[in-house]
C-alpha cells in the first residue's frame, strides 16, 4: 500500500492545512515589507535605493529556487524539503530582525526567500496527489485563495505591524507559524522517499543556468526602471547575461536525460495556457498591489497603516467571494469561471482609470472589491485547469515551473508599470505645462490667491509647479492600470482555447 493510502481523510486535510500555512507565510512575506520600506530604511540608517533591495533581494532568490523544488523534491522528498524550508525560513526571519544594517538584512532577507521558496510549489503538486474529484477542486480554491490573498494583505498587516509595534515583527511574526510547519509536516506529510541517487544524475548545468537567467532577469527588471535600462552599463550586463543564459537554459533543458525543469509539458496545450494565465495572474496581482499603495504614498500622503487599511477592502471581498466560488466550482465549466474572473478584473482594472488626486478609501472601495472578487474566480480555475490534467509522474516539475510564470508575471508587470510611471509622467507633465500660459485665467487667479497670502512670486510659482506634477502623476498611475487592464482582455480572449479537465483518476506515491 502507498503511503498516501495509508493517510485517512483527516490525516491528510491536517497535512494539507499545515503546508498551506508554509506557503502563506512564504507569499505573505513578499508585500509584508512593501508598506514598511521607510520605516525600515529609517531603522536601519538607508537611503531609499538601498532599501529598495529589503524587496528584491528576496523575490531573486525566491523565482530562482520556486522552479528547482520539483526535482529537489524528488531528492530530499516532499516532507524533509518542506520542513527543512520551513526551517531555514523561520531562522532567517529571525535574523531579518535582529539585522543590524542594511547590508545584513538584504543578506538574510535573499536567504529567507531562497530557504523558503521551496514552500510554494511543494503545496500545489501535494493537493493533487492527496485529493481527487470534487475534493481537489477545492484543494484548488484553497490554494488559488491563498496565493492571492496573502500578497494582498501583505501592505496592509505589515502596515498595521510598523505603525503599533515596529518593523522588526515583520519578521518576527514568521516565528510560532515556522516552527509549527517545520515540526508538524515530517510527522503528517508522508508521500514519497528521498532519491538521494539522483544527485548522481542531476542538471547541475541547468541548475546554474535558470539561477543565472533568473536572477539576472529579476534584477534587471527591479533595477532597470530606475537607472533608465540600457543606458546603464550594470542593466545592459545583466540584460545581455539574462538573454544568452535564458536561450541556453532552454537549449539544455530541451536536449537533457535528465532536465531540472520540465519545459516539454509546455507541449499540453492547457498547461501551456494556463501558464500565460499564471503569468497574466501574476501581472495584475502583483503590479495592482505595488501601484495603488504608491499613488496613497505619494500622491495622497498615506502612512503605512493609512494604505494598508485602504487596500485592504480587496482582501475583504476576496475572502467573501471563496462561498460562491466553492458553490459555482463543482456546478460550472471552471472555464467560464476562470473567463468571468479574467474579464472581471479587467473591469476593475477600467473602474481604476477614472483616478484623480482626492481619491481615498471611498472611492477605491468598488473598484478593489471588483479586483478581490476577480482574483477567487480566476486563480483557483486556472490551477486546476493547467495541473489537473497533468500525469502525477509530471506534477512536480510543472507546478515549479507554473509558480514560476506568475512570479516572472508580477516582476514583469511590475517593472513595466515603474516605467510607465517614469516615462509618462514627464509626458504629462510637458502637455500639462502647455496650457499654462499667461491666457490661462485659473492660474492666474491661483497664482493671485497664493500671493495674497503674503507668499512670493517664486512661492507661488513652485506651488504651481507642485499642483501640476501632483496631477501628471495621477494621470500616469490611470495609464498604468489601463495597460494592466489590457493584458487581461487578452486573457479573457483566450480562455475558450483551452479543454475541459479531466482529472487523473487516483492519487499515486509517484506524484512527488
Amino acid at each position: 500500500m502507498s503511503p498516501v493510502a495509508q493517510l485517512t481523510h483527516g490525516q491528510k486535510i491536517f497535512a494539507f492545512a499545515s503546508m498551506c500555512v508554509g506557503m502563506f507565510i512564504a507569499l505573505l512575506d513578499i508585500q509584508i515589507v512593501s508598506a514598511s520600506l521607510r520605516d525600515i530604511g529609517g531603522g536601519l540608517s538607508a537611503g531609499a535605493d538601498d532599501t529598495a533591495w529589503v524587496q528584491t533581494s528576496y523575490l531573486i532568490a525566491e523565482i530562482v529556487v520556486i522552479p528547482l523544488s520539483g526535482w529537489l523534491s524528488r531528492v530530499f522528498s516532499t516532507r524533509w524539503l518542506f520542513a527543512a524550508s520551513a526551517a531555514g525560513f523561520t531562522l532567517t526571519s529571525l535574523l531579518c530582525g535582529m539585522a543590524w544594517d542594511i547590508q545584513s538584512m538584504i543578506v538574510f532577507r535573499a536567504a529567507q526567500g531562497f530557504l523558503g521558496g521551496s514552500m510554494i510549489p511543494t503545496v500545489f503538486t501535494t493537493a493533487f496527489v492527496f485529493f481527487e474529484g470534487k475534493q481537489r477542486v477545492v484543494a484548488a480554491a484553497t490554494i488559488g485563495a491563498l496565493a492571492s490573498l496573502a500578497p494582498t494583505l501583505g501592505p496592509t498587516l505589515g502596515g498595521w505591524i510598523t505603525d503599533n509595534y515596529s518593523w522588526h515583527w515583520l519578521f518576527f511574526i514568521n516565528l510560532l507559524p515556522g516552527i509549527f510547519v517545520t515540526v508538524v509536516v515530517p510527522m503528517r506529510v508522508k508521500i514519497d522517499e528521498p532519491d538521494l541517487s539522483l544527485l548522481k544524475v542531476g542538471d547541475w548545468v541547468g541548475i546554474v543556468l535558470i539561477a543565472v537567467f533568473l536572477g539576472c532577469l529579476e534584477y534587471t527588471l527591479e533595477e532597470g526602471p530606475r537607472w533608465n535600462w540600457m543606458e546603464d552599463r550594470v542593466i545592459s550586463t545583466t540584460a545581455w547575461t539574462t538573454l544568452m543564459a535564458g536561450v541556453l537554459f532552454i537549449w539544455r533543458e530541451l536536449t537533457a536525460e535528465h532536465p531540472v525543469v520540465d519545459l516539454r509539458a509546455l507541449k499540453d496545450r492547457n498547461f501551456a495556457l494556463g501558464s500565460f494565465f499564471s503569468f497574466v495572474t501574476g501581472i495584475g496581482l502583483f503590479a495592482t498591489i505595488y501601484l495603488t499603495p504608491l499613488f496613497l504614498g505619494r500622491v495622497e500622503g498615506y502612512s503605512a497603516f493609512q494604505t494598508g487599511k485602504a487596500v485592504f477592502s480587496t482582501g475583504v471581498f476576496q475572502i467573501l467571494t471563496i462561498p460562491v466560488y466553492a458553490f459555482l466550482a463543482n456546478r460550472v465549466d471552471l472555464r467560464w469561471l476562470m473567463m468571468a474572473g479574467l474579464g472581471l478584473f479587467a473591469i476593475s482594472m477600467f473602474e481604476f482609470t477614472p483616478i484623480t488626486h482626492d481619491w481615498s478609501s471611498a472611492e477605491l472601495l468598488f473598484p478593489q472589491a471588483l479586483r478581490g472578487m476577480a482574483q477567487q474566480l480566476a486563480v483557483p480555475p486556472v490551477v486546476t485547469l493547467t495541473l489537473g490534467g497533468l500525469p502525477p509522474a509530471r506534477l512536480r516539475h510543472a507546478s515549479g515551473l507554473f509558480n514560476t510564470m506568475r512570479n516572472l508575471g508580477g516582476a514583469i508587470g511590475i517593472a513595466a508599470c515603474a516605467t510607465i510611471l517614469n516615462d509618462r509622467t514627464n509626458l504629462h507633465f510637458q502637455r500639462l505645462a502647455e496650457h499654462l500660459t499667461p491666457a490661462n485665467e485659473p492660474m492666474n487667479a491661483l497664482l493671485q490667491g497664493v500671493e495674497g497670502t503674503g507668499a512670493t512670486p517664486e512661492a507661488a510659482l513652485h506651488q504651481l509647479w507642485q499642483l501640476t506634477y501632483r496631477e501628471a502623476q495621477t494621470l500616469t498611475y490611470s495609464d498604468a492600470f489601463f495597460s494592466i487592464m489590457v493584458c487581461f482582455v487578452i486573457a479573457t480572449a483566450m480562455v475558450p482555447l483551452m479543454r475541459k479537465v479531466a482529472p487523473p483518476k487516483g492519487p499515486s506515491a509517484d506524484a512527488h
